[in-house]
């Protein structure tokens, strides 16, 4: 009966999509990338440097959207440079995705230990305020859970909804999707393969940064080490548990979000008979769970990973 009041509880459900928020933004950027036939393990990487550009531009001074702004930029930098190596150059993108989360992280920690060499205490930034949106804030337990979260929430869902606009109501989406799957299609109809997954990529790449700065300018007023957490290697699980669809993805993410919300409130509530590290487990279990059921059949990019040159065939 416990159990069912979390689940039934305002509190519960807006917790849930606090935490899901980043992974939104990071499973986007992901299936961005993916569907044009390009793997980025950047990812983690780009999110420690988006939670530091973000934090730290508006530290220095800038507005929050700017902080934004600055977040996505080097979040396009960091896949630009992945672009460059495995669309352009051809590497390996497993490799190339390791090395640029070493890079993009060890990057970030040491700017941030460069501005700040003598600060023990991370400083504190004003972030984003949940919203109070007139009538939708009000409606019974809907308005609570969805319409008083910040600013990047609200953003996160409504770029759900544009990059499924983009990728099945758009020529450019339908060009996307067949340079991953195809790519010798898109050569044929005098479209440039290579320009096709820069660009996603690199947008991509900017979503993901995203993510990060939501936790340094939203969930959390401050930056810190170690507070991407492994959500940038979840969010690559999400896009297989979500067949590289944007629906699918943002209910993946919100289920890891629930997962993870109700662990934290399960802990209070039995915590003192069980060992924490228990309940720490129980997402990424479950997450695991949900992928082994859903993984075979995925209906994956036939050209992900597949490096493509110019007259290839």
């Amino acid at each position: 009966m416990e159990i069912l009041d979390i689940l039934l509880t305002v509190n519960f459900w807006a917790a849930a999509i606090r935490i899901a928020t980043p992974l939104i933004f990071g499973v986007l950027g992901a299936l961005m990338c993916e569907r044009a036939g390009v793997l980025n393990l950047g990812i983690e990487g780009i999110f420690t440097a988006g939670a530091m550009a973000g934090w730290m531009a508006v530290w220095l001074g800038c507005g929050l959207w700017t902080g934004v702004l600055v977040a996505a930029l080097a979040g396009a930098i960091f896949g630009l440079l992945h672009a460059i190596l495995t669309v352009v150059l051809g590497l390996s993108q497993h490799v190339s995705g390791i090395g640029i989360t070493l890079l993009a992280t060890s990057l970030g920690y040491f700017t941030y230990r460069t501005a700040l060499p003598n600060v023990s205490t991370p400083p504190r930034i004003i972030p984003f305020q949940p919203l109070d949106i007139p009538v939708l804030s009000d409606i019974p337990f809907i308005g609570p859970v969805l319409f008083q979260q910040t600013a990047l929430t609200l953003l996160a869902f409504i770029l759900v909804g544009l990059v499924a606009w983009l990728l099945y109501r758009t020529p450019l989406g339908l060009a996307l999707r067949a340079v991953g799957d195809n790519p010798s299609s898109i050569e044929a109809q005098g479209l440039s393969v290579r320009g096709l997954r820069i660009g996603a990529v690199v947008a991509g790449s900017s979503l993901m940064a995203l993510g990060g700065a939501f936790l340094t300018m939203s969930a959390f007023d401050a930056f810190f080490f170690g507070m991407v957490n492994g959500r940038g290697w979840i969010c690559i699980a999400l896009v297989v548990f979500a067949s590289w669809q944007p629906g699918k993805a943002l209910l993946g993410a919100l289920l890891f979000g629930a997962f993870d919300a109700f662990q934290i409130r399960l802990q209070t509530e039995v915590g003192a008979f069980v060992p924490g590290q228990v309940f720490l487990m129980m997402p990424y279990l479950l997450s695991i769970l949900a992928l082994i059921l859903v993984a075979r059949k995925a209906d994956y990019p036939r050209s992900l990973l597949v490096p493509w040159f110019k007259g290839q065939r």
